[in-house]
């Protein structure tokens, strides 16, 4: 018996990366497992990665191409040869390119957050193409675009000195569930004395282990940070000094909060004036006894209306107290902005030779169901769909049916298993996972170069995202050298090694290694220096100004509130959030029986106080519903939803549902403030019985 082991990285949209050791015996991985020396893994992985090879082995695993057989949608398929897939998507494509090439619109997001697996090959067949391009905005795009107009980039603290932090305000975000390594680091401060906050309209597992939870309204976080700013100058808690050298706007910023009260902030968030008056100072007389004070915020606060305003807003509050000066202090929506990612090299947009419209992936279900006109272009004909599943995890799910229903749309679909988006495809095509191909990563909650390489063989006639580009581009007749490129030589081009950070970089080396720091400084904004353009932390932004933005910190209301909209809240009650079950990741690993099982099936987390005048027991069905529509699942009574909000832990796949639905759709096609994203957690509906 020959035993190997192989270095790898966790390929999935989590914060994490984890570093990962796969062994390997006779051609057969045996065991996939956390790196104990990668210093952010440190040998640890979710439940859900360390079932990693259950889900490569999976019974239902797509090796081989098919045809549909059905109706789109049945999910029935016939089998056929690589040949006559590639030979029948380009005869098609082809046809398109001839009349409309913009009718052709690839759909994709991080169903793999490799660098060469995600978008290179990809992007150089569609530019060459000249096929619509796709604003990826689906998950984080308003709280980046917040962050950069006030950080300059989503630079912030290194998960690393988290556990020397004095305080940490864990605000929009669930770590137990979803960032399992930073929450270790959190566990450590607090055994270390530190205290931990909770800020999330939910008790998550999170929140229960905090030493406070603070309950808003979803969609106030915004008008919370705003209060907090008013505390700290009018109680004189601020880092003058830091002030007055590192950030541009402090005078116009006192003026703006100083409407913000602790008792109108009370009011908006649904929370008390005590509340807003402790956490703020916590966190200003923490900061001004010299102790590091940090925030991790997460994806949850932006997927409201003013999404990216709150994120900008909490973003604000480091550097009004001087809390960038230590290394654990700070705060951390990403860490994306570190790495200097060479994407111009790996997707090649000069192929790009005409200019292409932009197709929002947010708005899908409406954007498939527009004819052609002047101002949005010709009609999509073609959709290309890998690393997603828009069945299942797009909003106002009814519209985004009917579009992929249309007889006259060809889909085509690469996946792992048969997912709700797969059901829909004309040509089916198995892609290989993680444990079967090469690809480079960078992180978005540590610093670490990481690099997967392939521990089997594909299994049955899968294919890496990258051979399938490039055998479409060879049958299109495609004659650009870079689309000869192998995966090492993608993978040599991911990170630009003229930038200081990832000067030391090689490929080479760091396939054998596995990973490789960043050269970060510990503390990256102690001195100032913020990648803004005018070097400072922009309480007041010119850029926001001249995009039509209002400069300064503000409050902007969701689209769907008993405040901001009484009329439909009168009709749609509750405010409905969909939050990641703990056993999933988006809609990745639903058919995972171990961890299926353990989820158990769709719920609706509820107060006691909204199930008693309804007449819901726990245990029984109910509907939620809105204009957009309906879903049925389990309710489940408890304290962790406040009055007034429901929880529907989600994505799971509709087939795996009772009813063949999920909560999108419920959700909107409404995009945020800024960063068009989606606003997922801006949603009223109104539950009953189930018949």
């Amino acid at each position: 018996m020959t035993i190997t082991q192989v270095r790898a990285a966790c390929p999935h949209d989590c914060p994490d990366t984890c570093a990962l050791l796969i062994t390997v015996e006779d051609g057969v991985a045996t065991e996939v497992k956390g790196d104990p020396d990668h210093p952010t893994t440190a040998g640890v992985l979710c439940t859900k990665v360390a079932r990693y090879a259950e889900r490569t082995y999976h019974a239902d695993r797509l090796l081989h191409p098919m045809r549909r057989v059905g109706n789109k949608g049945e999910g029935k398929f016939e089998r056929i040869t690589w040949e006559q897939a590639i030979d029948e998507i380009a005869t098609r494509l082809g046809g398109i390119v001839a009349r409309a090439p913009q009718a052709i619109l690839p759909y994709s997001y991080c169903g793999t957050m490799g660098q060469v697996q995600g978008e290179s090959m990809s992007a150089r067949f569609f530019h060459k193409l000249g096929a619509s391009l796709l604003d990826r905005t689906i998950c984080a795009m308003a709280g980046f675009i917040g962050y950069k107009y006030t950080i300059g980039a989503t630079i912030g603290t290194d998960i690393e000195q988290f556990q020397d932090a004095k305080l940490i305000i864990i605000w929009g975000g669930n770590p137990i569930a979803s960032n399992l390594h930073f929450w270790m680091r959190a566990q450590e401060a607090k055994r270390r004395g530190a205290k931990l906050i909770a800020i999330d309209p939910y008790r998550s597992l999170t929140a229960e282990k905090c030493h406070q939870h603070i309950a808003l309204l979803p969609g106030t976080d915004s008008a919370l940070a705003l209060g907090l700013m008013h505390v700290l100058i009018a109680e004189d808690l601020v880092d003058q000094d830091y002030i007055d050298q590192y950030t541009l706007g402090f005078a116009e910023l006192k003026l703006r909060v100083a409407e913000w009260t602790p008792e109108r902030t009370a009011d908006t968030c649904g929370i008390s004036t005590n509340e807003v008056l402790g956490l703020a100072r916590a966190y200003g007389q923490a900061a001004r006894r010299g102790e590091p004070v940090a925030i991790r915020t997460n994806y949850g606060v932006q997927r409201v209306r003013g999404g990216g305003m709150a994120v900008r807003n909490i973003a604000c509050l480091p550097a009004l107290v001087g809390a960038w000066r230590h290394a654990a202090g700070g705060i951390q929506l990403s860490t994306s902005g570190s790495f200097p990612l060479n994407k111009p090299a790996m997707q090649r947009p000069d192929l790009l030779t005409t200019p292409a419209r932009t197709i929002n992936m947010t708005t899908i279900g409406d954007d498939l169901l527009r004819e052609s006109s002047p101002e949005f272009g010709p009609r999509i004909e073609a959709v290309i769909v890998y690393n997603a599943n828009p069945l299942a995890i797009a909003p106002d799910s009814d519209k985004v049916m009917r579009g992929f229903l249309r007889d006259d749309l060809f889909t085509v679909v690469l996946e792992h298993f048969q997912t709700d988006s797969a059901d829909y495809a004309d040509i089916l095509l198995p892609a290989t996972t993680q444990l079967e191909h090469i690809d480079v990563h960078h992180a978005y909650g540590h610093l670490y170069m990481m690099a997967n390489n392939a521990a089997i063989a594909p299994l049955g006639e899968a294919k890496p995202n990258t051979e399938v580009f490039r055998l479409l581009a060879a049958r299109m007749g495609f004659d650009d050298p870079c689309f000869q490129e192998s995966d090492d030589q993608l993978a040599a081009q991911a990170f630009d090694k003229t930038h200081a950070r990832a000067v030391h970089f090689d490929w080479e080396s760091l396939k054998r290694k596995g990973w490789q720091k960043l050269a970060m400084p510990d503390a990256p904004f102690a001195n100032g220096n913020f990648p803004t353009p005018s070097g400072k932390c922009e309480f007041y932004s010119a850029s926001m100004l001249a995009d039509g933005l209002d400069p300064l910190p503000c409050y902007i209301a969701p689209y769907e509130s008993r405040a901001s909209n009484p009329l439909l809240a009168a009709k749609y009650p509750l405010a409905m959030i969909s939050p990641p079950a703990r056993n999933f990741l988006n809609s990745t690993f639903v058919n995972v029986i171990s961890l299926r099982g353990t989820e158990g099936e769709p719920r609706l987390d509820m107060h006691p106080d909204d199930c008693t005048p309804r007449g819901i027991a726990d245990g029984d069905m109910v509907r939620i519903y809105n204009d957009r529509g309906a879903f049925v699942c389990k309710a489940r009574i408890t304290p962790k939803a406040r009055a007034g909000l429901v929880v529907g832990l989600s994505v799971w796949w509709k087939k795996l549902a009772s009813d063949g639905k999920n909560a999108n759709q419920v959700t909107s096609q409404a995009l945020t403030d800024m960063g068009r994203a989606p606003t997922f957690y801006d949603t009223l509906v109104q539950v009953e019985k189930a018949a």
